[in-house]
């Protein structure tokens, strides 16, 4: 079956208050154990928000860090594995609700 990645640039998250972000976390959560109920998902995870703790790696292989970056980051993904291409955009759409923000949904090569 397909491997999909559901995913999302921190910069779309947006502001809110604390007690916002607070009502969004048992409801992604509970997306997460639908997930994990259906068999469907691989992984599913939040990044570290402060991009200066991320490392880089250049294409000789020297690894850099801290990195800083002015451009947009990946805040957070879940990976899952799906027949079809409308049971992928179906789980990202209940992602993006529950997270209250976009979502991206693309599938890996050679899947």
């Amino acid at each position: 079956m397909p491997k999909y990645i559901i995913y999302f640039n921190q910069q779309w998250v947006g502001d809110h208050s604390a007690e916002w972000f607070s009502e969004r976390g048992p409801l992604s959560r509970a997306v997460v154990a639908e997930m994990e109920e259906a068999g469907v998902v691989v992984f599913a995870g939040g990044l570290e928000e402060e991009i200066e703790l991320a490392f880089g790696a250049d294409d000789s292989g020297l690894v850099t860090g801290p990195i800083t970056t002015t451009g947009e980051f990946l805040g957070g993904l879940t990976i899952i594995n799906v027949a079809t291409d409308e049971e992928a955009k179906m789980w990202g759409a209940k992602v993006g609700q529950a997270c209250g923000w976009p979502q991206e949904i693309r599938r890996f090569k050679g899947n």
